[in-house]
């Protein structure tokens, strides 16, 4: 709008607009990266002590063809790199929070290069942020720890800009499109996840390829149990986190088409895109499901392409809320469900707001797999558990949540 006339024109200084009304903007005044060192229990739901069936239930995965290795995922070390905390602090003093599972590595990302690009910027300048992150990284990154960090802090960002604003990031995201959110469980304890009210459960495959028919028989007596246990009106989903062949994945769907599972999920390696297409080719009544490691819009336009039926994008590791948006509406336009894997209140808000985000996940993180305890463990204060098989979102702002100090000591290892 020029100063003299009174109108609009095309030619103007962005820069210097922007700069005019900086006082009237909520600025990202500073970002910090933390490591956390938990007390009673922990931050990091695969990072469990001996006995939880997290880590040493035998469970499927691309570590199994080791014998060595089958036991127990702790033992090739599923947890090592840990969580990472981010607050983002605007200039008025609100702090954002949000984490994800890059560690020390994701610390020093973040401190070194990827917090540059948010400090100074208005908190609701999100887009612009992670584009900047993610173009000035891609020499590196693309995937993994790399997008771990920066979703931690995108996901900092909407929690700073849900309070500066004073609403949920529900509402910032257009409102709910439902006052509660059904849920699914993730647990070996399938009688009592039934009991607790959850609309399904979804079951670790105990054995891989490399376990030969004696496992695949097993598999199928496993699966015969858990129906029986809960009747034929509760659904069950199968997690192969990984671990299967194409050829393995048919045998399997074959041999437990009796127990009428709803999905098979994660069966293949997160790149071995031309298996999951030849597995929908071979297997199209079947419904598939995968995306918990995969990253960004560009991975998850290749799993459209492959005909999966669900995509199961990670918030904490995906890219964050940023990005999720684009993938959750880039799957609507295939009328394609996107049900996260377990990223807790992050994933909550996200799934509430999206008409083709139908329910979640919960992970039952008590050591049997019977309790619903925190997603994150002591990380958080308040954080929601469900009721009856359903989570209820608070109207307070941002995620809702706050960091527990008390039984975590946080560290910034690589402070600039």
């Amino acid at each position: 709008l020029c100063e003299k006339c009174n109108n609009i024109h095309h030619n103007y200084d962005a820069s210097k607009i922007a700069l005019k009304y900086k006082d009237n903007m909520s600025i990202i005044k500073n970002i910090r990266a933390f490591t956390v060192e938990s007390g009673k229990k922990s931050t990091d739901y695969v990072s469990q002590p001996k006995g939880h069936w997290i880590t040493d239930t035998l469970v499927a995965n691309p570590m199994a063809i080791y014998p060595e290795y089958r036991g127990s995922r702790n033992s090739w070390g599923i947890g090592i790199l840990g969580p990472v905390v981010v607050e983002v602090e605007l200039e008025n003093g609100i702090i954002g929070v949000g984490m994800s599972t890059a560690g020390p590595p994701g610390c020093w990302l973040i401190e070194h290069h990827l917090k540059q690009f948010a400090i100074g910027q208005n908190v609701t300048n999100v887009e612009l942020i992670w584009d900047q992150m993610w173009r000035a990284s891609i020499g590196y990154g693309r995937k993994g720890i790399t997008i771990h960090a920066i979703s931690a802090i995108d996901l900092a960002i909407w929690d700073a800009m849900g309070k500066d604003a004073g609403k949920p990031v529900y509402e910032l995201l257009g409102g709910p499109l439902r006052s509660s959110l059904p849920l699914y469980a993730t647990s070996p304890a399938a009688a009592s996840v039934k009991k607790q009210g959850f609309q399904g459960v979804k079951i670790p495959l105990p054995y891989g390829p490399a376990s030969g028919q004696d496992g695949l028989q097993k598999n199928v007596s496993l699966f015969d149990e858990v129906r029986n246990s809960v009747g034929d009106d509760f659904d069950i989903m199968i997690d192969c986190y990984m671990a299967l062949s194409v050829e393995y994945a048919m045998q399997l769907v074959r041999a437990l088409k009796p127990f009428n599972i709803r999905w098979l999920e994660e069966p293949l390696m997160p790149d071995d895109y031309a298996g999951y297409s030849e597995l929908k080719k071979r297997l199209p009544e079947t419904f598939i499901s995968t995306g918990e490691h995969e990253y960004t819009r560009y991975g998850f336009s290749q799993l459209i392409e492959c005909g999966v039926d669900i995509l199961q994008p990670d918030l904490t590791w995906c890219g964050g809320m940023t990005e999720v948006r684009r993938i959750t509406s880039m799957a609507a336009s295939r009328d394609i469900p996107v049900i996260p894997h377990g990223s807790g209140i992050y994933s909550w808000h996200h799934q509430v707001s999206f008409p083709n985000t139908p329910f979640a996940e919960f992970l039952m993180l008590s050591p049997k797999g019977d309790k619903a305890t925190p997603q994150f463990g002591s990380l958080f204060i308040n954080e929601p558990l469900p009721e009856n098989g359903q989570l209820y979102l608070s109207d307070e702002p941002g995620f809702g949540i706050e960091l527990n100090r008390t039984t975590n000591e946080l560290h910034r290892p690589f402070e600039v």
